[in-house]
């Protein structure tokens, strides 16, 4: 079974031909992998670290909208519609990605035609996860959006320690760094996170759980 969650609608020979033709890059911790507005040429598949999704927004500065660790890919709705890059993708740690150039991507297609269906796959699911991600951002509190926030980010970070500082939460949340600073100053007096310089460590899952209901 494959560790990408892209691939998992292929069958063995079409993964093995994927990974094949894939290229392995490495990225430092705070190493730009791709700048918003480059051309979207590329797709990439997380073997290694995590990464933040940034963009600038209409005031110029800078939010942190997604977090991806290992097995995850970013870039795959740039390389279907050609247009360019939307976000910069920054190396949180030591990163590792597999990556899958559009002419490759196209040779592979015109190959192994069950390609198009995971691409079309993983487009629809982004499509799913921006509508979920604007609905709580229309109808629910910051708090809970926050909680629930910290807590999907424990799939990323199973060890509890989540390295974002109070700017990359507030950006996640689509909420100001001083209300960020708010509800988590609230979730250390319950006993569900601690904060430190640059880090969020969650010591009760159970009560950032129930803090997000």
């Amino acid at each position: 079974m494959t560790k990408f969650s892209l691939l998992e609608g292929l069958n063995e020979a079409d993964t093995r031909a994927v990974l094949m033709a894939a290229r392995r890059r490495k990225f430092k911790r705070g190493e730009a992998i791709c700048h918003e507005g480059d051309p979207g040429d590329t797709l990439y598949l997380i073997d290694k670290g995590h990464v933040a999704v940034r963009v600038t927004t209409p005031a110029g500065d800078t939010a942190t909208m997604r977090v991806m660790g290992p097995g995850s890919q970013f870039g795959e709705i740039a390389v279907i519609d050609q247009t360019p890059r939307s976000a910069t993708i920054v190396a949180l740690d030591a990163v590792e990605t597999l990556s899958l150039h559009r002419d490759v991507i196209q040779t592979l297609r015109s190959q192994h035609p069950s390609i198009d269906q995971v691409l079309l796959s993983a487009s629809l699911y982004q499509v799913r996860r921006l509508t979920t991600a604007l609905t709580e951002a229309l109808y629910l509190p910051v708090p809970r959006r926050l909680a629930r926030t910290l807590h999907r980010l424990l799939d990323v970070f199973p060890e509890g320690v989540i390295p974002l500082t109070q700017d990359d939460v507030a950006g996640l949340c689509g909420t100001t760094r001083q209300t960020a600073n708010e509800v988590l100053q609230a979730l250390v007096a319950d006993g569900a996170i601690t904060l430190s310089r640059g880090r969020i460590t969650v010591i009760d899952a159970a009560r950032l759980e129930k803090a997000a209901r």
